[in-house]
């Protein structure tokens, strides 16, 4: 199938799944699944094929939401859970694999007018949640996920506090889909959020505090104690941090004595902050 078709036939399946009844994240994973198995199921370089691949098939599925006009959270959770299951079918998932499917789903948001932070937490929330078949760790998957964010939305002109926080809070709700640890899907998405900052240049403060509060506000929404999330956000983000520079683990610590949403946050491994 060729990509052009593999776009065609994404938009097809996502527009009679949005003109429909039947539940839009299972339906949109299968026929993207489908599609990167039967597209790039006899290609040798799947990872070398994967980035054009994913870019027509996200294409398609965002002219699906912008044919319909809604659906868009909802069909990028699904987008990003196919497109991951699709390629644990015929190769190996890695981190790479997580960072080039988030840069192009985010890249495809850009198309559409729904509010960007909405979708960027539902691509947060698909990736943890295909972690559980597609063989990567939910830590190593979240790594991956909050430093592919920071990449993949330095062109769309989103906050950075905005984006940081809807990644979290994603991330949270993920791993709890999954019965996954959610204090460690926090702590280490704030850790690639703020280790992709650093890659970048972009603003720790931002990046720290954003973390901070979508784990609280992903803790909030499922009941947790949000002092743990805060201080898991706060700890992932510091131990990037210490690997970027002394500049950053001031930033870091300064985010989290100051507090959260009202909430403090605790360094794993540091005084507690006052």
């Amino acid at each position: 199938m060729s990509e052009t078709n593999a776009a065609n036939r994404v938009q097809a399946g996502v527009t009679g799944l949005l003109k429909g009844t039947g539940n839009i994240v299972q339906g949109a994973t299968s026929v993207v699944r489908d599609t990167v198995v039967t597209t790039l199921g006899n290609v040798g370089d799947v990872a070398g094929s994967l980035a054009s691949t994913a870019g027509d098939i996200v294409s398609g599925a965002f002219a699906a939401v912008n044919e319909v006009g809604t659906g868009a959270v909802r069909t990028a959770k699904g987008l990003v859970v196919g497109l991951l299951e699709g390629v644990g079918e015929i190769a190996t998932v890695t981190v790479g694999t997580i960072s080039d499917v988030v840069r192009v789903a985010i890249k495809g948001t850009g198309s559409i007018g729904t509010d960007a932070a909405l979708t960027v937490s539902s691509i947060a929330e698909g990736v943890i949640t295909a972690t559980k078949t597609t063989g990567v760790s939910l830590a190593d998957g979240a790594v991956a996920l909050g430093s592919s964010v920071i990449g993949g939305v330095k062109d769309l002109g989103t906050g950075l506090v905005e984006t940081a926080s809807a990644t979290v809070s994603g991330a949270v709700r993920g791993a709890a889909q999954i019965g996954g640890d959610t204090l460690e899907a926090a702590s280490n998405t704030a850790k690639g959020l703020v280790k992709g900052a650093g890659e970048v240049g972009a603003d720790i403060v931002g990046v720290t505090t954003g973390a901070i509060s979508g784990a609280i506000s992903g803790a909030k929404e499922l009941g947790l104690s949000v002092e743990d999330a805060a201080s898991a956000a706060a700890t992932g983000a510091f131990q990037a941090a210490e690997s970027i520079g002394e500049s950053a683990v001031h930033a870091v610590r300064d985010v989290a004595a100051s507090g959260v949403d009202g909430v403090k946050a605790v360094i794993k491994g540091q005084q507690e902050t006052a």
